[in-house]
């Protein structure tokens, strides 16, 4: 009996291993599949509660070449009721294949804006994300307990150089006159109207990077 016990002693071991990593991967399938749940179930706001989204291209004056790199994220006219916190969710992709996601979460008692790095910066160190041209921001409304209300997402297409400014659905275009030089925009779905942009109709803007007005003809 006494030789056998040290390959008593290793099976038990091998059990005890393989029932932990069989509890802790079904723990980490559940949550991913309660998370995914919670939100499929959620609606999108009903028009009347839309918000004014937008993403404007900006830089940040402390970090050099930082132009086209940020986005400028306000959401404005806020009127979901119950609401008191917002999740929002950058998601773009970039050179490589790849995506990249910025989350957060704020507390809501007015209009909101935040300043977006699309890459990461650590230690005074900042790595830009390349090719970056298109994404999704998704936001969320919770109330005091946590429960989600309601969400909206919409894709930006973000272009240098271009004539022809594009939503990424295809469903906007705005023909500038000329080619602004140096100058970023982005063309997205808006909801409502914001306060600020190059143009606005039908629930689409253009956002430009130096914050001008940009001539140019709207075709839907």
């Amino acid at each position: 009996m006494k030789k056998f016990l040290p390959l008593i002693l290793i099976g038990v071991g091998i059990l005890i291993v393989v029932g932990v990593v069989f509890v802790l991967v079904n723990r980490s399938k559940t949550g991913n599949t309660t998370d995914n749940s919670e939100d499929m179930n959620v609606p999108e706001l009903p028009q009347s509660q839309w918000p004014a989204v937008s993403l404007t291209p900006t830089e940040d004056p402390n970090v050099p070449n930082s132009l086209g790199h940020y986005l400028d994220f306000k959401v404005e006219k806020i009127n979901v009721p119950n609401a008191k916190t917002m999740d929002y969710e950058l998601v773009y992709s970039t050179t490589n294949g790849g995506q990249q996601g910025v989350p957060g979460t704020v507390q809501l008692s007015g209009d909101i804006e935040r300043k977006l790095l699309m890459g990461s910066a650590s230690s005074g160190k900042y790595r830009f994300d390349a090719g970056v041209d298109h994404g999704t921001m998704t936001i969320r409304f919770r109330d005091g307990n946590g429960k989600l209300l309601g969400k909206l997402s919409t894709d930006f297409h973000l272009q240098l150089g271009d004539t022809k400014l594009t939503s990424q659905d295809g469903k906007f275009t705005y023909t500038l006159e000329k080619v602004a030089s140096g100058v970023y925009f982005v063309t997205m779905q808006t909801f409502a109207q914001p306060s600020s942009s190059v143009v606005w109709q039908n629930g689409y803007g253009v956002f430009a990077s130096d914050g001008l007005p940009h001539k140019g003809s709207v075709s839907q």
